[in-house]
């Protein structure tokens, strides 16, 4: 599944993985041997021939209605997972990267019988033909079930980019390379005010070519780190 990248109405770039049929299924599989247990274990204490009403009640309020509602209960009190999800570190999200409401989950659950039960499967179809893996649950619902492990949430400020034209032209494409905390201290350095500013930035500068291999192409170091920066956050803009 090719990773997607969206940046949010917060200015936050979220990466994410759509969770493969196969993991899906084998949380789907986790959760039914969960069910099981607990339907077992219900009729061992029904098989103790408690009062006739009792039992009634005790079996509608600790096993029906728990068992009708597990995905619901479980996505909305456990952030997007059920213990099968869990176990297979996917989870349910939004189809922006948000965390879903009461109302979405409870869509999901409502259509879950057309996408398996009813229709013979046909949920299993739309997952493969759509591009984030999404049931009709998930389409109507608006989310997507994603890889835990490769969620990942980078704040980024979009007016860093605003100077940076259609025709701009990478200098140092190994600058792609950078972590965002390298970056933050590339920009402290550039943003300082103190003192010693001009020593910092010529340690940092020869920092950063060791670091990436590269020959700044003008004498200037200020401006190397300058340019190593754009091009760094013009790549972060092609990504998304």
């Amino acid at each position: 599944m090719a990773e997607s990248t969206i940046i949010t109405g917060q200015f936050v770039r979220i990466s994410q993985t759509p969770a493969s049929v196969g993991e899906r299924f084998l949380a789907l599989i986790i959760d039914y041997i969960l069910i099981g247990f607990l339907y077992s274990t219900a009729a061992l204490l029904v098989s103790l021939r408690l009062p006739t009403g009792f039992t009634l009640i005790f079996f509608l309020a600790v096993v029906y209605l728990p068992v009708l509602f597990y995905s619901f209960l479980c996505e909305t009190f456990n952030h997007g997972q059920s213990p099968g999800k869990k176990l297979m570190n996917i989870r349910v999200v939004k189809a922006d990267g948000s965390t879903p409401s009461i109302s979405s989950y409870l869509l999901r659950w409502l259509l879950f019988p057309i996408d398996l039960p009813v229709t013979g499967g046909l949920g299993l179809l739309v997952i493969l033909l759509t591009k984030n893996s999404q049931r009709l649950g998930d389409l109507a619902a608006g989310t997507m079930v994603i890889k835990e492990k490769n969620y990942r949430k980078i704040h980024v400020s979009l007016d860093e980019f605003d100077y940076l034209t259609k025709n701009y032209h990478p200098v140092y494409p190994q600058a792609a390379d950078l972590s965002l905390e390298q970056v933050n201290v590339i920009t402290r350095a550039l943003e300082s005010g103190e003192k010693d500013r001009a020593r910092c930035i010529t340690q940092l500068a020869k920092k950063v070519q060791e670091l990436l291999s590269v020959t700044p192409q003008d004498g200037s170091q200020e401006k190397f780190l300058q340019t190593v920066l754009r091009d760094y956050q013009y790549y972060a803009l092609e990504e998304i």
